[in-house]
């Protein structure tokens, strides 16, 4: 592996970093959006289940808040009520919608730091093709030619190309399915939020 660095040249540094970034962002990404983690098991009907005598205590409440990515927007709509019993239907699910974004950010987080990397990647493999290139023409000198400094040349540019693209693919196969794992989790806890909602108005009426 070190000589391999050695024969890339300084251009791979950036791209050694990005991938150790990669790596590090594709784990964590892993490891947050579980499903249990996001959404555990029966929240909404715990949800439900602890409001249908009305609003449950404040101990119930932070209890439900503690539940994933999901019980706090339900919680949402608890909160509403607690500090305003009169409060509407609109009002409910808009502090439920605004909790919504808030989990939605949480979701998000660091797949455009992912997708940038993706694109960068093949960008600084790019430019070590290009500084590859440069110490090939600079080994043609007009009256002699020198055979180690064209190799290094070569070299720099093939594994800057080669290894860029490594660091992209996976980056954007794993940006691409984190962020269709987060459309599809996100649309999940709106259905939900939606069905706390319409529980918690027929409570009221």
């Amino acid at each position: 592996m070190l000589s391999i660095i050695q024969a890339a040249g300084w251009p791979i540094w950036p791209l050694i970093l990005c991938s150790v970034l990669a790596l590090a962002l594709i784990l964590e990404r892993l490891f947050q959006l579980r499903a249990h983690k996001v959404m555990p098991a029966q929240t909404l009907e715990q949800a439900v289940e602890i409001t249908r005598r009305g609003v449950p205590p404040e101990e119930t409440v932070l209890q439900l808040e503690k539940k994933g990515v999901l019980g706090p927007v339900l919680a949402s709509g608890l909160r509403c009520l607690q500090k305003n019993p009169a409060a509407s239907d609109e009002d409910i699910r808009a502090h439920m919608e605004m909790a919504g974004r808030l989990a939605g950010r949480h979701l998000e987080r660091y797949l455009t730091a992912l997708g940038t990397i993706a694109s960068a990647a093949p960008l600084l493999g790019l430019l070590g093709t290009v500084i590859g290139m440069i110490e090939i023409f600079a080994a043609q000198t007009a009256g002699s030619s020198q055979p180690a400094q064209l190799a290094y040349g070569i070299s720099v540019a093939l594994y800057n190309t080669a290894f860029g693209l490594i660091v992209a693919i996976p980056a954007l196969m794993f940006w691409r399915y984190f962020r269709s794992l987060v459309d599809n989790m996100l649309l999940s806890m709106e259905v939900a939020s939606e069905q706390f909602a319409r529980h918690l108005s027929h409570l009221r009426h």
